[in-house]
């Protein structure tokens, strides 16, 4: 009798430590706080993010704020993570806090690819126009001039202008907003019209128009067509406090072109994030496998089976 009793202490005791091997994180974790500066691509993402945390039992925030009130919130453990570190136009941003007091800390790259230069419809790049110095040549048919979107965010265009080794003297920059230049790239395009505007990635532009990105504007943009990457970033030591999170995280990437369609279901289908970001990963159900290897519920059962359950799919 005092075996069996013995052994049935034992066995309790092994249930007892395997639930607590697959116990919940700490009640702190629960609430899982980000933030995004109003991006359609980070609105996008973060999205995604708070579906799938959501599936999992948390309960995430997502606030709008300015990039230095992000970085600011979570030196202060005011916010925890961010998903949208973009390198290298946001370097001056993070810098003080990465050589400064190391309050904020990099996960992973989470999209490569980004690109920010100058384009022209794929017509115009057939004709000849394939490099930022074969503008001068066209320049008539240009009119002379290039697109921008909002006054302040063309600098780059007006500096490549005043670079005599292009021979632009004489153009402007047609200054107005994202949307305005955008529409006006889809009635020269339906005209079949020269015109050179800024074009970046991910958005959905990129599957809208046809277009090329010009070579030649590394001096004003940088390498590899304004080449950029984004990294996620949390607040220092919430790896460790939030394993779980951590390795969603840690596993959590996008590519080009999944972000141009999702973007246009906010920008063209004026979907809310959250719900443009379901229906991006039902049609991207295979990805669930990756981005939830390793990572489980908040109390602690199967991650993947419980997404799936949740969402449907």
């Amino acid at each position: 009798m005092l075996r069996v009793l013995a052994n049935g202490v034992c066995v309790a005791a092994l249930m007892l430590a395997s639930q607590a091997a697959q116990a919940a994180e700490a009640e702190s974790c629960k609430a899982v706080r980000m933030a995004e500066p109003g991006w359609n691509d980070l609105a996008f993402t973060t999205g995604v993010a708070k579906v799938l945390l959501q599936a999992l039992g948390y309960e995430p925030q997502s606030e709008v704020l300015g990039i230095n009130v992000i970085y600011e919130g979570m030196k202060n453990k005011d916010l925890d993570l961010f998903l949208g570190y973009w390198d290298p136009a946001m370097v001056t941003y993070y810098e003080p806090y990465k050589k400064g007091d190391g309050s904020i800390e990099n996960v992973r790259v989470n999209l490569v690819g980004a690109k920010y230069t100058f384009a022209v419809p794929t017509y115009v790049w057939d004709a000849g126009v394939k490099d930022l110095s074969d503008l001068h040549k066209f320049a008539d048919k240009f009119g002379k001039k290039m697109y921008g979107i909002e006054p302040g965010s063309n600098q780059l265009m007006m500096d490549a202008i005043a670079d005599p080794q292009f021979g632009l003297d004489g153009w402007q920059v047609v200054e107005s907003s994202e949307a305005g230049m955008l529409s006006e790239v889809g009635y020269e395009i339906k005209e079949k019209q020269f015109i050179v505007f800024q074009g970046w990635a991910p958005h959905p532009m990129n599957t809208m128009y046809d277009f090329k990105y010009l070579t030649g504007g590394d001096k004003f943009f940088g390498p590899n067509f304004g080449a950029a990457t984004v990294t996620t970033q949390v607040r220092k030591g919430y790896l460790q406090e939030c394993s779980n999170v951590a390795q969603f995280l840690k596993n959590l990437a996008f590519d080009i072109d999944m972000e141009n369609v999702g973007m246009g279901y906010l920008i063209n289908d004026g979907m809310k994030p959250e719900d443009g970001a379901l229906k991006s990963i039902t049609l991207h159900k295979d990805r669930l496998d990756a981005w939830l290897a390793g990572v489980t519920t908040f109390d602690g059962k199967p991650g993947l089976a419980a997404v799936k359950e949740k969402l449907g799919l």
